[in-house]
């Protein structure tokens, strides 16, 4: 198993390169509702110098009624061009938990095509504590060309992740809370019930976190190992709405094992259409 360059970079890094016409930072903070934080409002209070603000809420398949599904490749390429971003852009994201939200936008601008995209290590907590400048209020940049790239097939859908565990070619892996994996805890989404998908396993995206940063390999190996997955063989990564299952794959890039697949509808499609089976318990 061999580790893959990081894809991470440094606050001091940053802070050196700010200003760079084509670097491109993104505040990409998410919080669930029962975190009772309002994303927009902390970017117009605070951000890194010369941040846009990136919305998984607005950058989305707004024809569905599940959270920041993703959207096509020319969805995207319209709304990010309009933003100022290109493909060939150095793109750094960063969120206000330290790492939670930026992982998903790191995988999305990956998935269509942008070459250089990092996160920012330690995230926004970290740029605080360690003193840095911070701007108020809105950014715009020039809009640009994005030339999105056909997405690889590592989006999945439910009758995907069907097939996956009927057929065992990869293991599901939940990147929820253990409490609400075992349905114990009550899901933050209103009227969800908790639970997981049946036959998938549990490596809590907490973790594999320390201080807004991936914990070191021989960790993040043990962690994945005590959630029973086989690091030698296919994953297929899961969580509540798709967000910290990016966590999870960005754990395994590092470690160079990439996932086969995100189910991008995760719990909040799965649990809330009604007809699939939910699972309690550890297993």
């Amino acid at each position: 198993m061999t580790a893959r360059p990081s894809p991470f970079v440094s606050t001091q890094w940053l802070a050196e390169k700010l200003g760079e016409e084509n670097l491109v930072v993104l505040d990409a903070s998410y919080y669930l509702p029962t975190q009772k934080r309002d994303a927009a409002a902390e970017y117009l209070a605070g951000h890194v110098p010369g941040a846009l603000r990136f919305d998984v809420n607005a950058v989305a398949d707004q024809t569905t009624t599940l959270p920041h599904m993703l959207p096509t490749a020319q969805e995207f390429a319209a709304a990010v061009g309009a933003m100022g971003i290109s493909e060939h852009d150095t793109i750094v994201v960063y969120d206000g938990v330290g790492l939670f939200s930026a992982p998903r936008v790191w995988w999305t601008f990956g998935l269509f095509g942008a070459a250089n995209v990092f996160v920012l290590e330690g995230g926004f907590p970290r740029w605080v504590a360690e003193g840095r400048p911070v701007e108020k209020g809105p950014v715009t940049r020039p809009a640009e060309t994005f030339a999105v790239k056909t997405p690889p097939d590592i989006v999945a859908d439910v009758a995907r992740v069907q097939r996956t565990i009927a057929e065992g070619s990869a293991q599901v892996v939940d990147a929820r809370a253990a409490d609400r994996f075992t349905g114990e805890a009550p899901e933050p989404r209103e009227n969800l019930p908790s639970g997981h998908i049946p036959g998938s396993l549990n490596v809590p995206h907490a973790a594999l976190v320390h201080n807004g940063t991936l914990k070191p390999a021989a960790e993040l190996r043990a962690a994945f190992e005590a959630g029973g997955v086989d690091l030698d063989k296919p994953v297929l990564t899961t969580c509540g709405s798709g967000v910290s299952a990016a966590v999870l794959w960005l754990a395994l890039h590092t470690l160079g094992r990439d996932p086969v697949a995100l189910y991008d509808g995760s719990w909040t499609e799965w649990a809330g259409r009604g007809d699939l089976p939910i699972a309690t318990g550890a297993k």
